[in-house]
């Protein structure tokens, strides 16, 4: 509608899902957000993080640490899914 103001961020958000960019683009963001969200000690045993057709996948590199974030990899796919404003992950696995 010409001559309708919008805020920018609505503008924006309306591109991404028309122009199909808007998954890769949470994606990314799922990636950088990580180490903010999961804290300095998982960060520091983070070896990798990637998103693969809507499965996040983590490579760590404490055993431990692998078992602690299986348990709880259901709410790591909420939390970040929370995080970057939609529904973009549908499961993790973590990797040794």
């Amino acid at each position: 509608m010409r001559g309708q103001s919008l805020p920018l961020g609505e503008v924006l958000g309306t591109y991404l899902r028309e122009s199909g960019l808007e998954k890769p683009v949470l994606e990314t963001r799922v990636v950088k957000l990580w180490p903010e969200l999961m804290g300095p000690t998982v960060a520091r045993m983070t070896r990798s993080v990637e998103v693969v057709d809507g499965v996040l996948m983590v490579r760590i590199s404490s055993a431990a640490l692998k078992a602690e974030l299986f348990e709880v990899r259901f709410e790591l796919v909420e939390k970040l899914n929370k995080a970057v404003g939609g529904n973009v992950l549908r499961d993790c696995r973590i990797l040794g």
